[in-house]
């Protein structure tokens, strides 16, 4: 068993510690001044050096200065001992508490309590010092869960800013609604750039970078608070634009909003009358409460059509952020073997004439598996580029006539329409009846009319669903660079390839299939 020296010769080490929660819950016999007068006061006259962390949780270790510098006061044999009010002061995490204070055996170092006044030199003494951190521990995790269910269920229950990081654009403010009172954020100095964000990348050849450098040269304010870094302030970067045009805070939530996010399985906390184009939107994901959508009391900065365009854009994007440069064929990254479904790539060679030939290769062929296919000697990279060229072609025209035909009547949107015409004249017979109505008819009435707003926010769901679906593409981007293909370079190709095409599938049986994106 290893065995410490005592250290005698240093100095007396007085660690103080309040966090926030003990802020806020008024504990005055845990305030520093308290913690302080009663550690002197144990001390006597011993030379002693006080180490204070206040507004510090003592779930760690790490963001604790004072703590820090204690400790490095130890392992230069400067302290001998360690004085604290409570030893959850110390740590509220066992598991730490017990490095820390084995740390400090080796050093001779020894932690009193002053309100647990036990030898933690015998075997029962670290006992119950051990059972006392552990119910300190058990503590913090019980209020980190309560804490986190209380801040769920606000959320879920109303549209004001819940705190934590203010985001890009906007400041809270509190404010009174519906009788109770909140914080809801207004748009800051920051607002115009998220803006013009949107407005750049909405268009299909806008990048990050582009946008990046158009504030720069307009001198369009990016500058945001930063308490971690060393000037308190951060400039934006392209991971902070890109989580910026993601989030829904910004969108001035309509209809569309509502059937964008009910299509992917959020939860949907309000009904759909509550998406006006006017409000933004709080979005949780994952945990316990799952993913829901709550409409928040703040103003939206984007219109919904513009935001849906960016997200479009975004998740064709993300598809191809790791496909590389286009060098021997402007469709790396998007082919897959029919067969087998794993990717395919184009190498060249130089043969003994000196001619540099492409062929195909299936990544497919190196698993365990091993795909059968050898397509380097079924087909010629230049066969397939000509054949997907025609196919996006042909998409484009297809997508004109949809433009055009977009702008025709939709029989099935007319009907819904039509639908949602006679719930709504059902709804009004009925609540004009309520004033003559019986107690018996009143009840029957007010079931009926619940029932039929139901039934009115599932056709408004499938209505907004068609209508998205139709909606127009503009196809202008495309058309331009498609007209003198020839002329592109590898790269440009590849460039318009990505905006319209999601994967090509080559196969014996099916030959090429292009799967568009849009």
């Amino acid at each position: 068993m290893r065995k410490s020296t005592k250290q005698t010769n240093g100095i007396t080490a007085i660690y103080v510690r309040r966090s926030v929660s003990d802020k806020d819950k008024g504990n005055n016999s845990l305030s520093i001044a308290a913690q302080k007068e009663e550690c002197v006061k144990f001390v006597g006259d011993s030379e002693y050096r006080i180490y204070c962390d206040d507004g510090k949780s003592g779930k760690d270790i790490a963001h604790r200065p004072e703590f820090q510098a204690m400790m490095q006061d130890a392992r230069d044999g400067i302290i001998s001992r360690i004085v604290v009010k409570k030893y959850d002061r110390f740590s509220r995490n066992m598991r730490e508490y017990l490095n820390i204070t084995d740390e400090l055996d080796r050093y001779g170092v020894t932690v009193y309590s002053l309100s647990e006044p036990f030898n933690t030199e015998t075997k029962e003494g670290r006992m119950m010092r051990n059972n006392l951190l552990n119910f300190a521990e058990f503590e913090r995790e019980t209020i980190a869960a309560r804490v986190a269910d209380a801040f769920n269920t606000k959320a879920r229950e109303t549209g004001f800013y819940q705190g934590g990081k203010v985001q890009f654009g906007y400041t809270p403010e509190r404010r009174t609604i519906n009788g109770k009172t909140g914080s809801v954020l207004v748009p800051s100095e920051n607002a115009e750039a998220v803006r013009v964000a949107y407005e750049l990348y909405q268009n299909p050849d806008t990048s990050l970078n582009d946008i990046i450098r158009y504030f720069k040269e307009h001198n369009i304010n990016t500058v945001r608070p930063e308490p971690r870094t060393r000037n308190g302030i951060s400039n934006m970067d392209r991971s902070h634009l890109s989580r910026i045009l993601e989030n829904p805070l910004y969108v001035r939530a309509d209809k569309e909003v509502y059937a964008y996010f009910s299509s992917k399985g959020y939860e949907m906390l309000d009904d759909i009358e509550a998406y006006d184009g006017i409000h933004g939107l709080f979005v949780h994901v994952g945990g316990e409460c799952g993913h829901f959508v709550k409409v928040a009391f703040h103003e939206g900065l984007i219109p919904a059509d513009v935001w849906l365009r960016v997200q479009d854009k975004k998740t064709h994007n993300s598809k191809f952020n790791n496909n590389g440069t286009a060098i021997n064929s402007w469709l790396v990254g998007m082919m897959k073997c029919g067969n087998c479904g794993y990717a395919m790539h184009i190498n060249h060679q130089i043969n003994r004439q000196g001619r540099k030939y492409r062929y195909f290769y299936d990544y497919g062929r190196k698993t365990m598996q091993g795909c059968s296919h050898d397509y380097a000697t079924e087909l010629k990279p230049e066969q397939v580029e000509e054949i997907v060229y025609q196919e996006m072609c042909r998409r484009i025209e297809q997508l004109v006539i949809s433009k055009h035909e977009s702008t025709q009547v939709n029989p099935e949107a007319e009907s819904l329409r039509t639908d949602i015409i006679k719930v709504d004249e059902e709804i009004n017979k009925l609540m004009c009846r309520l004033a003559d109505a019986d107690d018996v008819l009143f009840n029957y009435i007010q079931d009926r009319v619940s029932k039929l707003h139901e039934q009115k926010s599932e056709l408004e769901k499938k209505l907004q669903t068609k209508t998205r679906k139709r909606k127009a593409i503009d196809t202008k981007p495309l058309e331009e660079p498609m007209s003198h293909w020839d002329e592109l370079t590898v790269q440009e190709k590849h460039n318009v390839a990505v905006m319209m095409i999601d994967v090509v599938y080559v196969s014996d049986e099916n030959g090429v299939e292009v799967v568009f994106s849009i």
